[in-house]
């Protein structure tokens, strides 16, 4: 099943031959082939962390991730879990190593937020994103992969290492906490 990006509406497709290519050090299948899968990675992080200097800094960790593992792609399979399962990976490894780090650090001054204003047309995408942060880490990376990047369940399946009856289970949690939060939202305006 090709993948949907929600603003493009045009599957994501020939990525396997774009693999294939990066495999035998071809540079422009290499660069189409980070092209089109840079701002799905880009999203990922993004909706995870929401700080986009941290999730550019992991898209370019993934990819020479991606770089070193390329030859263990194995032809046939599909592209976009392979690489997101990387992806995940990265990010593990990075939430660890921040939560080492900021066990070490102490915090010398706290600096006040501003927040610029927000458009009313942007006011949807931020409630949906403070609803998305009430959510556990792994319903959150499930329901983001499935519904923003647009995988299968199978595919899920494969990045996050869980079977696809766990995948089934985690998204249904996750709208149940949606309703959940959306409903406590209404009640209180």
């Amino acid at each position: 099943m090709p993948v949907v990006l929600a603003s493009e509406k045009k599957p994501l497709l020939g990525l396997e031959p774009l693999m294939l290519g990066y495999q035998q050090a071809d540079q422009e299948a290499a660069r189409t082939l980070i092209e089109k899968v840079s701002p799905l990675l880009l999203r990922f992080f993004w909706r995870t962390d929401r700080n986009r200097r941290f999730a550019e800094d992991l898209v370019q960790e993934t990819w020479i991730r991606v770089h070193r593992a390329r030859p263990t792609y194995r032809p046939g399979e599909p592209v976009l879990p392979w690489i997101f399962a990387i992806a995940r990976h990265t990010g593990l490894d990075y939430y660890r190593k921040t939560r080492r780090v900021d066990a070490r650090e102490t915090q010398v001054e706290v600096m006040p937020e501003t927040a610029a204003p927000v458009a009313e047309e942007d006011q949807g995408n931020v409630e949906m994103e403070a609803m998305l942060a009430e959510l556990p880490a792994s319903q959150r990376e499930v329901l983001i992969l499935l519904k923003i990047s647009g995988m299968s369940i199978e595919e899920v399946a494969r990045v996050t290492s869980s079977s696809a009856g766990s995948v089934k289970q985690k998204a249904h949690r996750a709208y149940e906490k949606l309703r959940e939060v959306f409903g406590r939202r209404e009640r209180s305006k």
